[in-house]
């Protein structure tokens, strides 16, 4: 049962405009790099989440009733409440917080990238481009939570999309909007029960599958199903996760003696 430590978001699509202003006060936050990208129609940009974007926001065209409808969607980590990479991860890298955030340690990290087949919303992503890479991610700004503030994407919202509360106060709000705008809102508040609920949920004037969000997500919390898929990887993978961890080990001692020699 939720504490009332626990917070969450509700994104309401309906007030989402599309500014990207929740990817830029992410990046500042997080001190993410910015990479060249292309725009090729769909404004979408980048394409996905990756290593240096933890929120993005899609572009969804599509025709209705002879109009043609444009929608928006901000993508970020939806924060399980029993989190399928926590139990799926060998080293603890990642951590349920009592703020409800799922944060992430990288000086953990083996590469191992186990965390990428247990999410189902395929969150986690890999540092393709580094020599010492890691996995990366929204970890719902834990530090800002900690000290009481919201998350930088929700800060930043102009049109107040994302309300901030605990996690009661969040699903009292979906709830009260559904009640109160009868036929703005499909009866649906995605993330209450997808994996066993999340921390971040959605309201939406239109069908979620036709937004691209998964709904073949089992409304049942997916460690121990993690764990029975884990569980079918021959022995030998334990093998290479010890070698992992050996070299995460000895990159990790490289680095510290590095930042260490600058500070003499």
């Amino acid at each position: 049962m939720a504490t009332t430590l626990e917070k969450g978001v509700l994104v309401d699509l309906t007030r989402c405009i599309g500014c990207r202003g929740c990817q830029v006060a992410c990046k500042s936050w997080n001190e993410c790099a910015a990479r060249p990208t292309r725009l090729d129609g769909d404004f979408t940009n980048p394409k996905e989440l990756n290593a240096e974007c933890y929120t993005n926001v899609g572009f969804v065209e599509m025709e209705h009733e002879a109009m043609l409808e444009r929608w928006f969607v901000k993508n970020q980590c939806m924060h399980c409440k029993d989190p399928a990479c926590v139990s799926a991860c060998p080293v603890g890298a990642f951590h349920k917080t009592s703020e409800g955030a799922v944060d992430y340690d990288a000086e953990r990290c083996i590469g191992c990238r186990y965390c990428m087949v247990a999410c189902p919303f395929n969150v986690p992503k890999y540092e393709w481009g580094s020599t010492s890479p890691t996995i990366r991610k929204c970890n719902f700004c834990a530090d800002r939570l900690a000290t009481g503030r919201p998350p930088a994407c929700v800060k930043s919202c102009p049109t107040r999309s994302m309300f901030f509360g605990s996690i009661d106060e969040v699903t009292n709000e979906a709830e009260r909007r559904l009640r109160e705008n009868p036929g703005k809102y499909i009866n649906h508040i995605y993330g209450r029960h997808e994996a066993g609920g999340t921390q971040w949920m959605y309201i939406s004037p239109i069908p979620f599958e036709q937004l691209g969000f998964r709904t073949d997500v089992p409304p049942v919390k997916l460690p121990t199903l993690t764990w029975n898929m884990l569980g079918s990887i021959p022995v030998k993978a334990g093998a290479i996760v010890v070698g992992l961890s050996l070299i995460a080990a000895f990159r990790n001692r490289g680095a510290s003696e590095h930042s260490q020699g600058k500070e003499k």
